[in-house]
Formats: structure tokens, C-alpha cells, sequence
């Protein structure tokens, strides 16, 4: 299976501006922030980094840690926009900043996939604080945006009000995903595409439990049977560093070997303003028609 690499390029309110020595420098708007980034195992272009905070992990490697300001940050958040879509930016104790801007090129993706279709029905898994599920709606799809944490879906209706799409035709729901799909295989839905952005580990409403190597193959079948051959697209991207592009992409290969269409495998990065190097994010697989 041919590997490819999808790759972020900046953009007006988002920048991956250097990296090296095991961190990123990057900037959110008028916000600069330092983050731990295992995966620069370079040297930085400079070595003087100026920026508003930094987040400094703990000893735990699960993601424990803090954020020290140099600078004053808005603690509720600030306002960004990717092309139509707007959404909140903030400090997380989970080191990130309330979206994935290495997702950016995936969105582009989806929309092209279903340009020139009416109102595509789709679906986001693991939706978080619904940048994607936006992105689709803004281009005409009819979209099912599923997220254990209520506490996330309601900071995606907060980006779906600030983007000013309030009656886009969103469903929004508070769900484990794996047991919503499953229900939505056996009622019969279809969908024209699916994207997944499944965390390593993680816990529905009802304490359901979920780990990634071991639940991941059952909910990419049945996603499976939500789609057909008139469906254009399912979307897998994988964080967890022990797994491998090859794998994934295998799995979606058999999974996917009764519908027409095409399996691709590969790596998720984004590309640094300093010197125009790709850093690696994450690894995805997809199928498409």
C-alpha cells in the first residue's frame, strides 16, 4: 500500500512557526504558545523563542502538566477562523488549545469529496469542539456530530453560534460512539461520509470504556455498514504512537473490499514557517469514490 502525507500549510490565524529540541512554537491569532513535541528531535532555526505561555508536562507521559503565561492570555478563549468556520481557541490542561489545526488539510479533503453533492448526509465521531463537523456544514452537508463529553458538544454549539451557524442542520449528540453507530447500523442509516478522530483511551457517558487497539476494528465495521456504493468517503485519523499507518490501512483495505473505491494509508503533518520542514502529527487511513 502506497503511503502518502497530508500537510497542513499555515494560514491567516494558525502557524506552526519553529520547532526543534522536543517542542513547537506556534502561533493561535495574535497568541504564541510553547507545547512539548516529541517528534522534533531537530534543532529549532532559532534558538530565542518569544511567546505568551508554555505548557510544561509533568512526569506523567499521559498528559499530565501545566501552563506557565509569561504574557496575559484570555482564560475563557479567543475567537479564530478557518475559512467560513469560527471557533474558540483557549489554554486546556490538556496541553492542547481546543482544536487540531493539523486536521486542517482533512477538512479540505471531506469537502471535496462531496462538492456537488445536496446536502450529503455525514457523521463525525469523537466530534470534540466540532471544527470538522462546521467545516461540513458550511459546505451543505447534513451532519451527525457524536461526542462522549457533554461538556465538549456544548463548546461545539458555542462555535456553531459564533460562526453564526445556529440552524445549520447539525445533530448534536452526547453519546458513546461505538454504542451510537451500533444503533445506527441496526436502524437501518446510511451516511455519504464518516469521519473518526478516536482518542487512545477514553470513557462514554455511562463509564463505558474505550481503548483504541482493542474496540477500533469492531467500530470501523460497523461504520462499515453505514456505508455504500454511492457513499463517498470514511475518514480514520490515530494518534497513538504504537500504531502503524500500514495497519490501519490494511484493516480499512478488508473492511472495504466489497465497495468500489480507493484504500490510502499515511502520515498527518504540519508545515513550519521558519523553514518550511513537515512536522508529523498523526497517521491516518481513508476510503473514497
Amino acid at each position: 500500500m502506497k503511503l502518502d502525507t497530508l500537510i497542513g500549510e499555515p494560514w491567516a490565524d494558525y502557524g506552526l512557526v519553529d520547532s526543534g529540541h522536543g517542542k513547537k512554537l506556534e502561533r493561535y491569532g495574535r497568541f504564541r504558545f510553547i507545547r512539548p513535541e516529541p517528534q522534533a528531535m531537530w534543532a529549532p532555526a532559532a534558538d530565542d523563542w518569544q511567546a505568551h505561555g508554555e505548557f510544561v508536562p509533568g512526569s506523567d507521559e499521559d498528559g499530565g502538566g501545566r501552563w506557565e503565561f509569561r504574557e496575559p492570555v484570555p482564560r475563557e478563549g479567543w475567537p479564530l477562523h478557518w475559512n467560513e468556520v469560527a471557533f474558540t481557541a483557549l489554554t486546556t490542561p490538556f496541553r492542547h488549545l481546543g482544536f487540531f489545526p493539523d486536521m486542517a488539510p482533512v477538512w479540505s479533503w471531506m469537502r471535496e469529496r462531496t462538492a456537488g453533492m445536496a446536502a450529503p448526509d455525514c457523521m463525525n465521531l469523537f466530534g470534540y469542539t466540532g471544527v470538522g463537523t462546521l467545516a461540513m456544514a458550511a459546505s451543505g452537508a447534513k451532519m451527525v456530530h457524536v461526542d462522549a463529553s457533554k461538556k465538549s458538544v456544548e463548546a461545539a454549539k458555542a462555535n456553531a453560534k459564533l460562526s453564526g451557524m445556529t440552524d445549520a442542520p447539525v445533530r448534536w449528540i452526547v453519546d458513546d460512539a461505538a454504542k451510537f453507530v451500533g444503533r445506527e447500523v441496526r436502524r437501518g442509516r446510511r451516511y455519504d461520509g464518516i469521519l473518526l478522530d478516536p482518542p487512545k483511551y477514553g470513557r462514554g457517558p455511562e463509564g463505558e470504556v474505550w481503548r483504541l487497539e482493542e474496540d477500533l476494528p469492531k467500530l470501523i465495521a460497523n461504520c462499515r455498514q453505514l456505508l455504500d456504493a454511492e457513499s463517498r468517503f470514511l475518514f480514520l485519523t490515530v494518534y497513538a504512537v504504537r500504531m502503524s499507518a500500514l495497519a490501519i490501512g490494511e484493516m480499512l483495505r478488508q473492511l472495504f473490499a466489497d465497495l468500489p473505491g480507493t484504500v490510502e494509508a499515511g502520515e498527518l503533518g504540519v508545515r513550519e514557517e521558519a523553514r518550511g520542514l513537515v512536522l508529523p502529527t498523526a497517521i491516518w487511513a481513508r476510503w473514497s469514490r
